[in-house]
């Protein structure tokens, strides 16, 4: 077994694979590029990441949880439930933003590349709605906020602020109004969730 095979990690080889994507582009972008760039054969690869798919569904996996992991509800407790949710949908925006304007290539780069791994979306998806259940559910149980289901609320949530987050809206990001808007949907969202008197 060579040196190299030893310390070849799931983690390097995705590293590498972040690296020649935003080389080559996915279009452009091989297993064998990967392996060029981590001195190793494109066998040694495929013994991690049985397909090209895989390698690239993986890579897409950790972008996402990278937008994912410091939004997670359970880090902000403080406050009511109506501005935790505030917070949470300015944070999910802030990182998807600043993550286009900061390096608008890498992000048109993993756009694309998440835009064909739809089993790895769906589940971040699924992810981040259960972030925004979780808000929504505390509401609930406080009293400040009167949802029947709190599943289809925390959905609901994220959809009506895909604006703010979704790829599909980046060219919209730069506007300064963007902010302001954001605040604007999030009253309409509460004054939907909100207990009746």
């Amino acid at each position: 077994m060579s040196p190299a095979a030893v310390v070849l990690t799931e983690a390097r080889i995705l590293d590498a694979a972040e690296d020649v994507l935003r080389r080559f582009g996915p279009g452009k972008a091989t297993v064998v590029d990967v392996a060029k760039a981590l001195g190793v054969s494109h066998g040694s690869v495929y013994r991690h990441f049985p397909t090209k798919a895989a390698l690239r569904d993986s890579v897409a996996r950790r972008w996402l949880a990278r937008i994912a992991e410091p939004l997670e509800a359970s880090k902000d407790t403080d406050g009511p439930a109506a501005d935790r949710l505030l917070r949470w949908l300015q944070r999910l925006a802030a990182i998807k933003q600043g993550m286009a304007l900061e390096d608008p290539e890498l992000f048109a780069t993993f756009g694309q590349l998440t835009a064909e791994a739809r089993t790895v979306v769906a589940e971040h998806v699924d992810h981040l709605a259960a972030q925004i259940t979780a808000i929504v559910a505390d509401g609930a149980n406080r009293g400040e906020f009167e949802v029947a289901d709190v599943s289809a609320a925390g959905r609901a949530v994220l959809h009506a602020s895909a604006r703010f987050n979704h790829p599909l809206h980046a060219s919209e990001w730069a506007d300064p109004a963007i902010h302001g808007d954001l605040i604007e949907v999030w009253r309409l969202l509460v004054q939907g969730l909100a207990v009746r008197r």
